[in-house]
């Protein structure tokens, strides 16, 4: 599954940093479940370099969502990739991780 996130505020909806390894949020119409290996490759802000990140889904968010959230799963980070991708994420959302912005989590 290929995701693209070119800006902070659409990088911090996504983010889920209470997940060990950290994790993202992927809106999508696609069934999973709870379990699901999942492989992505991550477009980070204006970088040319796509990250090949391994997960499992262990967020759903039905088509039915109460408060307009989207559909979507969340996919908590594995893998040797993991640390990278997460500092990388970090990097860009210094400042902000702290803020009071509901997300499409949490």
């Amino acid at each position: 599954m290929s995701i693209a996130l070119r800006d902070r505020n659409q990088l911090l909806q996504c983010f889920m940093p209470f997940l060990k390894h950290g994790g993202l949020f992927i809106p999508t119409d696609k069934p999973f479940e709870l379990g699901d290996d999942v492989f992505l490759l991550l477009t980070l802000m204006d970088e040319p370099t796509r990250y090949p990140v391994t997960g499992k889904v262990v967020w759903l968010t039905p088509k039915t969502a109460i408060g307009g959230r989207p559909a979507g799963i969340g996919v908590q980070f594995a893998g040797m990739e993991a640390p990278t991708v997460l500092k990388k994420i970090e990097t860009y959302l210094a400042g902000i991780l702290t803020s009071d912005r509901t997300t499409y989590t949490l």
